[in-house]
């Protein structure tokens, strides 16, 4: 099984990845897009969105994408954000587009917050409750609506 180092900001992700590479093929950098993906590789788009220059020595392989944030993969298993949520969720406030790596981020974080308003649990807001969510999803819906995710899965299995 893979290991996981939540790294906080994408800045710190980068950082720590470059650390932990040390020639290593088995370390990888996972990180939000934060934007459309509009390059043809994630090294390529991570130098146009934050300037990001590729390691010496390692490949596109070791470089994953969220796109466009880790939230956007809540959208393709809506059941469990209803059983995260309870009754009161209301999933038609969140965004449509069945191609959800081409919804813009904040429609994504907007969305959440609309349709958990009225739950007990509140408004979705990062941190605690993006792990718990995450934890819950079927990787199966999440690989078939998000290209990115299935690369990533592909490469730690």
């Amino acid at each position: 099984m893979p290991k996981i180092v939540v790294c906080g900001s994408r800045e710190e992700a980068y950082n720590k990845f470059r650390t932990f590479f040390g020639g290593k093929d088995d370390v990888m950098l996972l990180v939000d897009a934060e934007a459309p993906v509009i390059r043809q590789g994630p090294w390529q788009h991570l130098k146009a969105s934050d300037n990001w220059d590729q390691p010496a020595g390692t490949s596109d392989g070791q470089c994953h994408l969220m796109v466009q944030a880790m939230e956007t993969w809540f959208l393709s298993d809506r059941q469990a954000l209803k059983e995260y949520y309870g009754p009161r969720f209301q999933a038609s406030a969140l965004p449509q587009n069945p191609m959800i790596e081409q919804i813009a981020k904040q429609d994504v974080l907007n969305g959440l917050a609309r349709a958990a308003r009225n739950t007990p649990k509140g408004p979705y807001n990062k941190g605690v409750r993006s792990y718990e969510i995450l934890e819950r999803l079927d990787p199966a819906k999440v690989r078939q609506s998000s290209p990115y995710a299935d690369r990533f899965i592909k490469a730690i299995t």
